[in-house]
């Protein structure tokens, strides 16, 4: 079963768990729009791989990120058992689409009237009137930092109310996890569901329903394992250690003949991410350090030998 329960997300903006850690001072995470997938061939560069040095077919997915705008710095303090938030500054230049998006600061702190604090995070926005998706109001959601406390508290200061771009949180080659809510189906049966066989044309009651629905005594009840119908799909997901292949800053290096199905053109910096990954077109899907990387993926980008930019359409 894997999962449970099988819910609707809460929000369309997947919320993000663990950041894990950095020395380096900076964001530990970013976001864009996923956009499709296409194809690349790269040079294989996996040390122990069989085919070393030859030419390889890669899916890929493409994801713009226009860049992202630090609107306030949130000071928490760390008690037993929790982290509380104790402060929040905001920037003076707030976007006239973030009183829309969000409650307006009431009153406004000035940096120096924190004293007591132990940590700080970054609370941003996206900037979806950068792109061609048809989106007014921005995501409004908070990304922690690295680095030592004041190191952060620095950092903070600098990038508030200025644009931070997916350069300067991310290299090529790196493993990222990936934060989305998958695509919704609505409610579906046991079959679609969760792949369970059909029944034999003969049996009773039912054919596309689950054979038995426990034993006749013991635990008297019906166990949430067993496969039933409901909701399918729209259910925030993470995946964990994918590999960052190429950050592309000229968006026309993937503009394809008539756009991409279902987005249209993309026109910020964009990364191509290897596989597939969750979300619909057009969705904001997060992205982080990978919190538990995998040793066995190459530090170091693969040399893309030839991106396709052929049109989808009818394909």
């Amino acid at each position: 079963m894997q999962f449970y329960p099988r819910v609707r997300a809460r929000n369309e903006t997947a919320r993000v768990r663990s950041y894990g850690t950095s020395k380096d001072t900076k964001l530990l995470g970013f976001a864009g729009y996923k956009v499709g997938m296409t194809h690349v061939i790269v040079t294989d560069n996996l040390p122990n791989s069989l085919t070393k040095g030859q030419d390889l077919f890669m899916p890929v997915t493409i994801v713009e990120c226009p860049p992202l705008k630090a609107v306030s710095i949130k000071f928490y303090k760390i008690l037993p058992g929790e982290k509380r938030a104790v402060g929040e500054v905001y920037a003076d230049n707030l976007d006239k689409e973030f009183s829309k998006a969000a409650i307006k600061p009431s009153k406004t702190k000035k940096v120096e009237d924190m004293k007591n604090f132990d940590d700080v995070a970054i609370m941003v926005q996206t900037q979806p009137k950068l792109t061609g998706i048809g989106k007014k109001l921005p995501e409004l959601f908070e990304i922690a930092l690295g680095g030592a406390k004041d190191d952060k508290l620095t950092y903070a200061i600098e990038k508030l109310g200025k644009d931070i771009t997916v350069k300067d949180v991310f290299r090529e080659g790196q493993q990222i996890d990936i934060h989305a809510v998958t695509k919704g189906h609505g409610t579906q049966g046991p079959m679609k569901r969760f792949g369970i066989a059909r029944r034999r044309h003969k049996s009773e009651k039912s054919i596309r329903n689950p054979g038995s629905l426990g034993g006749w005594k013991a635990q008297g009840k019906t166990m949430w394992r067993v496969a039933h119908a409901g909701q399918m799909g729209y259910h925030t997901r993470t995946e964990y250690n994918k590999w960052l292949v190429k950050i592309g800053e000229k968006p026309e290096d993937v503009k394809m003949s008539g756009g991409v199905m279902h987005y249209g053109v993309v026109k910020n910096s964009y990364l191509l991410i290897k596989g597939s990954i969750g979300g619909a077109t057009k969705r904001l899907v997060r992205l982080n350090n990978a919190i538990r990387a995998n040793h066995k993926i190459p530090k170091n980008a693969p040399q893309i030998q030839y991106l396709s930019v052929d049109s989808k359409q009818g394909a």
